[in-house]
């Protein structure tokens, strides 16, 4: 029989789907991405086709396989990270959905959210959940699927239906359908799962009028999640690790220890702290949330989102048309007029994380007849570094220990390849910032679940010892610079907020 040498990591995004397959020192061996359609039917509605989501995901898995020329025979373990809170209701008996995937970008139940808060149900949604009552996340959008689509609600009262976030929705097709069941990170962003007793909330259901038979099983981040039909690799392979993209990539950055940050940053932004075994209620704005799970115990993080990072760049280049591609705004940023205090508030959707202005607009202060594309530049790439500092300040002021453990910031993420970003992100932060030797962080995330449970890869205190440093970012700026930078920004966003 083959030694089983090899994981697989399913990476299911928002715009692509991905699968890299790495060795049991977790280098990697091969990889394959897809990106798929995004559907917009109505203002404010992001949709996702399950068919593409699957096909996607099974064509990348046996496309990474066939360039290693590894058979499934040879793979130990499947481990899964998805874009978390897209929600999905299938046919239990045909596999089928009954309605495209609601994207986690979708705002259709905005108007159902606002109910809840007005009628005072934010304390409880909170308490139970460490979420904020939003369309962002899975619970009202199940609501919706069960109201709008003919004859929907009748057959999930009847038990003939099943929900699931994409990880859940890929368990059950590589299984054949024998396995319905999630982890606990991807339970935790459905607005229906209490963090603190790690069950399905009652109350909650009964709040949204879900039934509670729609609900999969929820397990630790490793273990035995179910086997993959032999059809669709050739052989069986277990899948044995499961965890929602941001956690993750928590775990991939081997942010173990209560204190320790991570930010990632793609198109938005989403930065995690570690506050170990008890869940810390934010009083600014932030979310509480499940880290991971491990032999049934429970961490716990606090969680910031800024909504708009690369995408910041994908303006200057799309909106604007001043660059061609990302890599020419670092040199363009070096070579900004110092002079010049030109500040982007890039709440082109809002603003996330501290702030939760959905009202608020993009804006940009400072502008002189000298402004050109060098400072729209380092406007943009400062904007994202002034976020992440707004979100460590609120982190630090829910919870004592971020100061302790905080002490530098580990990187990963698209925007992290510039190194003048990730150098003025240290300057204005005042903190190191480090980037890891394998920036792939998300599925390394999940490759290390599923190899920790196949008995390949150590316990998380080892695996932590594995991480390797490419380049430790020192704050060079004086601090008076920094001060007055920070004030400038302090003030443009004062000036951008309705609330």
């Amino acid at each position: 029989m083959a030694a089983t040498r090899y994981i697989l990591a399913i990476d299911q995004g928002t715009t692509s789907s991905r699968a890299i397959l790495f060795d049991a020192a977790l280098r990697v061996v091969a990889s394959a991405q897809r990106e798929f359609p995004q559907h917009f039917p109505a203002s404010g509605w992001v949709e996702h086709e399950p068919e593409d989501l699957w096909e996607s995901v099974l064509s990348t898995c046996r496309e990474a396989m066939s360039k290693a020329s590894v058979p499934a025979s040879e793979i130990a373990a499947i481990g899964i990270t998805n874009q978390r809170e897209t929600t999905l209701v299938w046919d239990r008996t045909t596999g089928q959905a009954i309605h495209r995937a609601i994207v986690w970008q979708d705002r259709r139940t905005a108007a159902a959210c606002a109910k809840l808060s007005e009628a005072g149900h934010d304390s409880l949604v909170s308490e139970r959940t460490g979420l904020r009552i939003d369309p962002y996340f899975s619970g009202t959008k199940i609501a919706w699927l069960l109201d709008n689509v003919p004859g929907a609600r009748k057959r999930a009262e009847a038990g003939e239906l099943a929900f699931g976030t994409v990880d859940c929705f890929l368990l059950w097709r590589l299984t054949g359908g024998a396995v319905h069941a999630t982890d606990a990170t991807n339970a935790a962003r459905t607005m229906l799962f209490d963090i603190r007793r790690g069950v399905w909330d009652a109350e909650l259901l009964k709040l949204l009028d879900i039934p509670a038979s729609l609900l999969p099983e929820v397990k630790d981040c490793a273990g035995l999640f179910g086997r993959t039909a032999p059809e669709h690799f050739g052989a069986t392979i277990p899948v044995r690790g499961m965890a929602g993209d941001q956690q993750a990539a928590t775990i991939g950055q081997a942010c173990f220890t209560p204190g320790m940050v991570k930010s990632t940053y793609g198109t938005g932004c989403f930065a995690l702290l570690n506050t170990g075994s008890e869940p810390v209620t934010s009083q600014n704005r932030l979310l509480s949330t499940i880290a991971y799970q491990f032999g049934g115990k429970r961490s716990y993080a606090l969680e910031g989102s800024i909504f708009i990072a690369g995408a910041a760049v994908q303006w200057l280049r799309d909106g604007l048309g001043i660059i061609e591609k990302a890599s020419e705004t670092g040199p363009l940023a070096e070579a900004a007029d110092p002079a010049q205090s030109v500040y982007l508030v890039p709440a082109f959707v809002g603003l996330g994380a501290p702030h939760w202005d959905a009202e608020a607009r993009g804006a940009i202060f400072g502008l002189t007849r000298n402004s050109g594309p060098r400072e729209f530049a380092r406007a943009a790439l400062e904007s994202v570094c002034y976020q992440t500092l707004d979100l460590l300040e609120a982190m630090q002021a829910d919870w004592p220990g971020a100061k302790q453990g905080g002490a530098v910031l580990r990187v990963d993420g698209g925007m992290v390849a510039s190194d003048w970003t990730m150098q003025r992100l240290a300057d204005i932060l005042g903190l190191p910032v480090d980037r890891p030797e394998v920036l792939e962080t998300t599925a390394l995330g999940a490759a290390y679940l599923a190899g920790l449970d196949a008995g390949l890869l150590p316990e998380p205190e080892r695996f932590a010892d594995l991480w390797r440093l490419e380049h430790r970012f020192m704050p060079h700026m004086a601090t008076t610079q920094r001060e007055t930078l920070v004030k400038g920004w302090r003030e443009a966003v004062r000036r951008t907020l309705t609330a």
